[in-house]
């Protein structure tokens, strides 16, 4: 049985320190590697690194800043890189988000160490959903907060978008009332379950133009319900 490398991405504008950490950790995991803080975020989400190793002080941006970045839509690891020793940067970058912090210099074994048990934390990357969906004739903007039909706008409440958004990114998958109401309602709703029902019925009116496919919102009897891809139904 084969265990999957562990990937993990490093940002450093020094090239010596950089091409260093590169050929080290290569030994034992999926490594990719950035000069700034712009490419760095374009390989970011494509890679999907269990751990980014991260330099504070980066030619186009400060390292504090892409860790918060890089953490709003995953549990990626950051270990922080720095020439500083003041007690408030280091600080700065644990309240930032950051899981560990190396002081340069620093010895290549104690970088291994530093990565090896800050991956036994086991703590997974969550990719963040698409902010566009498009499945046939619906598109759901989840940035401008905007659904579609046949390229026509469909009027939704707030409550509706939310709802149908969430279905939507959890496609394929049974979801109960109350995960529905905890995840779109907020914890505290204390209200009658079937409330759901009613706003599910709301959303079919509106977005299940064609009578002759099947409905994308399938009701899950005595559970919940379930969204439905045409194509992989």
């Amino acid at each position: 049985m084969t265990t999957e490398l562990a990937k993990i991405l490093i940002v450093d504008d020094d090239p010596s320190i950089r091409n260093l950490i590169f050929r080290f950790l290569s030994r034992k995991y999926k490594v990719q590697a950035a000069a700034d803080g712009k490419t760095a975020m374009t390989i970011f989400p494509e890679f999907q690194p269990d751990l980014v190793i991260l330099d504070v002080n980066l030619p186009d941006a400060l390292g504090y800043d892409l860790c918060e970045q890089m953490q709003i839509n995953t549990d990626v690891f950051v270990l922080m890189l720095t020439s500083r020793t003041d007690v408030s940067d280091i600080g700065i970058g644990f309240s930032q988000g950051a899981d560990d912090y190396l002081t340069k210099p620093f010895a290549l074994e104690e970088l291994e160490w530093r990565v090896g048990a800050i991956l036994k934390r086991q703590r997974s990357v969550i990719p963040s959903p698409p902010k566009r969906l498009v499945i046939r004739n619906l598109a759901i903007d989840d940035e401008k907060r905007e659904v579609t039909v046949n390229e026509q706008i469909i009027s939704l409440t707030t409550l509706e978008f939310n709802l149908l958004h969430f279905l939507a990114i959890n496609s394929g998958r049974v979801i109960r009332r109350e995960e529905l109401i905890k995840e779109v309602w907020g914890y505290e709703y204390t209200g009658e379950q079937r409330i759901v029902d009613v706003h599910i019925g709301q959303i079919r009116r509106k977005i299940e133009i064609d009578a002759s496919q099947p409905p994308m919102i399938q009701t899950v009897r005595g559970v919940g319900y379930k969204f439905i891809i045409p194509d992989q139904e």
